[in-house]
């Protein structure tokens, strides 16, 4: 019979990410057969499947440490937020809906169902399913429309871990607070809690640890400590540093290659620049001259483009380009580089048509078909061959521009003195793709080095056995 484990957390942004991953990768290196879940994910940092459908990134981590292709099935709901009120809604890897929060819950019925007939076909394949939570185990007035924390372990009885970061603070409250708020039937599945991010020597909170055991009446399987040197994907931009203020400090006295990165409101993929090295994030105007200043993606490239004008960016910008700056988009900052984009059916925007910032020759139309899928391409300067993904609602004519690189022999993106512009996300993820564009070396270790560091982590600071005999 397959095994559930759903990781829980205290709140956002305490690990449940990285703990998950680290179980897939600890469970998978003793030969069990293991596959990540998350009923819902709300990310803007998503990839095509294979075989069709799009997923959050998080659950692409968590499959690659399981050594799987990832599937739609690892993440039946993707919420992909277009504003403050409404997001897209991504049903088994395709665009079902655009809802308002307040609507969403209507069709909570339909949802589980979604939910529950996926996780019944990881359950025919795999021995352990490893779930992620969201947010908070403990959302009180979510509760009874929970498709991805206790109440989803509940209908799976599936005992849970719960997580929380000691490096924020306030650990005792959020934990001894956590538990105290669960019912009776939630109770029972919340087995034990973990310590994650913990700085200097462990030693040190053992009295800690004997404390929150007696006040949550619960195990602690570890204190794990945190990890600098360890990067994975990150699920979403509460990840992202604070945008930088000022120019670029050097380092070691020698002059620093300058990449900034436009934090734009409804920033999307930026797991793409994970590898650009000093890489920073922008919101405003900086003083001194960058090497490259990068537009990403957009869940909305109308409403960034304006926002982007509301704080001068676009004259910020085609001033440092006019003094020899490099300026590169990718997909939705892509489609800002051109000279129109043409919103006919509303798919972003009411107004129906913006002005782009006219450094490429091509313009936009978006459509209410999304493109989502896996390709191998080569740069169209070298022939390199990397792989890449599309994930765009929008075409782009192209007129006269050299490509960036093609793609089953089209030509794709655009490319002039000094600008680029593609919708191949991942481009910027291989190494030797990004040494020919920035003419320096960057170096990233593997990903499968660092799964195996991150079981090994688990492995070392864990309770192993008190964690077999709950979960196990």
């Amino acid at each position: 019979m397959t095994k559930a484990i759903l990781v829980a957390g205290t709140a956002s942004h305490v690990g449940k990410s990285w703990m998950a991953t680290a179980l897939c990768r600890w469970l998978r290196r003793r030969g069990l057969r293991v596959a990540p879940f998350k009923a819902q994910n709300m990310s803007l940092n998503s990839y095509p499947c294979s075989g069709g459908g799009e997923i959050g990134r998080a659950q692409v981590v968590q499959a690659e440490a399981c050594g799987l292709e990832p599937t739609t099935d690892m993440n039946p709901i993707l919420l992909k937020p277009s504003g403050e009120m409404g997001c897209q809604v991504v049903v088994d890897g395709k665009v079902w809906r655009n809802l308002s929060a307040r609507d969403y819950y209507t069709h909570f019925d339909f949802l589980l169902e979604r939910v529950l007939a996926a996780y019944g076909r990881l359950a025919e394949q795999y021995e352990v399913i490893v779930l992620e939570g969201a947010g908070s185990a403990v959302e009180l007035n979510l509760k009874e429309r929970d498709l991805v924390n206790l109440g989803l372990a509940a209908r799976l009885n599936a005992p849970a871990l719960l997580v929380a970061d000691i490096d924020r603070g306030g650990v005792f409250a959020s934990v001894v607070g956590t538990f105290a708020l669960l019912e009776e039937r939630e109770a029972g599945l919340v087995r034990s809690f973990a310590v994650n991010r913990f700085r200097g020597d462990p030693g040190l909170f053992e009295e800690g640890r004997r404390i929150l055991e007696e006040r949550a009446g619960r195990p602690c399987v570890g204190v794990f400590p945190y990890l600098d040197d360890v990067t994975i994907d990150a699920e979403d931009s509460v990840s992202l540093p604070e945008p930088a203020r000022g120019p670029a400090a050097a380092q070691g006295g020698r002059p620093t290659l300058v990449v900034v990165i436009v934090r734009l409101p409804r920033i999307s993929n930026f797991t793409d620049f994970a590898l650009l090295p000093g890489a920073r994030y922008i919101t405003e105007p900086t003083a001194g001259r960058p090497d490259v200043i990068i537009l990403p993606g957009s869940k909305n490239t109308i409403a960034d483009l304006a926002w982007l004008r509301s704080r001068g960016l676009d004259r910020w910008i085609l001033e440092q380009h006019s003094r020899g700056t490099a300026v590169w988009g990718i997909c939705g900052g892509y489609q800002m580089l051109g000279r129109t984009i043409a919103d006919p059916l509303g798919v972003e925007s009411a107004e129906g048509r913006a002005e782009g910032l006219g450094l490429l020759p091509v313009d936009t139309v978006l459509e209410g078909d999304k493109t989502t899928r896996v390709v191998e391409a080569e740069s169209a300067a070298t022939g390199r061959r990397f792989r890449a993904y599309e994930i765009h609602m929008g075409r782009t004519a192209v007129d006269g521009a050299a490509p960036f690189a093609f793609v089953d022999g089209r030509p794709e993106g655009a490319r002039e003195a000094g600008v680029l512009g593609t919708y191949l996300h991942g481009a910027l993820e291989d190494a030797g793709l990004v040494e020919e564009l920035l003419g320096t070396p960057v170096s990233r270790a593997p990903k499968e080095d660092a799964y195996d560091q991150l079981a090994c982590w688990f492995e070392r600071h864990a309770d192993v056995r008190r964690f077999e005999e709950l979960y196990l």
